[in-house]
């Protein structure tokens, strides 16, 4: 496991936001919110280097701009909204998970065995986050990963997944749109106000 390092958008510019400037520590989570349509997403997909945009991204003190786009995106890993999988299996896309993360999210081994096609949206979203976990990336980026879930569900997902960042030192960038959920999970909250990011004083 490589050490932690910070997450850092320098004038990034994407769509209509304008230069964003932030700085995400190690542990730390920050939170994006905003309207529908705001460009959270965009942002997400523009840090993981999956659309052109201005300015950089830096992990610690290695730029978006030195690697190539899939060795970036494997140190600096997307939870899109949708997931995507392409393996007729979940095991096939779990290679490196325990028992004890699959109890934690509120599944047996055998789900193992189980096929994509049988899965519901809430089971994608839990599955495809522990996924992202087990390849131990430098940096999580999470576009609504609880949306599917319901309330008790949600909070258990919370509760493994910020263990994990801690744990792990991970900066996160998280989209989310429950102000509850902020409150819990945030060490800091940005919000999309037209063309900028603005950083949201107290949001408790």
């Amino acid at each position: 496991m490589t050490a932690s390092v910070s997450l850092r958008l320098e004038r990034i510019a994407i769509g209509s936001l304008v230069e964003t400037r932030l700085s995400v520590a190690p542990g730390e989570v920050h939170c994006l919110s905003g309207p529908s349509g705001s460009g959270k997403s965009r942002l997400l997909r523009a840090v993981a280097d999956l659309e052109p945009h201005a300015g950089e991204a830096w992990l610690g003190e290695v730029a978006q701009a030195s690697l190539p786009a899939h060795e970036w995106r494997a140190r600096v890993m997307l939870v899109p909204a949708e997931s995507h999988w392409w393996a007729d299996s979940v095991g096939e896309h779990l290679p490196r998970t325990s028992p004890a993360d699959l109890a934690a999210l509120g599944f047996t081994p055998e789900v193992l065995d189980w096929q994509v096609a049988r899965l519901s949206s809430g089971e994608k979203q839990r599955l495809a986050l522990l996924r992202a976990v087990s390849r131990e990336p430098a940096a999580l980026l999470l576009d609504e990963p609880t949306a599917n879930l319901d309330d008790a569900t949600t909070r258990r997902v919370e509760a493994w997944l910020v263990t994990r960042i801690r744990e792990r030192g991970w900066p996160v960038l998280w989209v989310a749109h429950d102000p509850a959920q902020i409150a819990r999970v945030a060490s800091h909250h940005w919000r999309i106000e037209g063309s900028e990011l603005l950083e949201v004083a107290s949001w408790t």
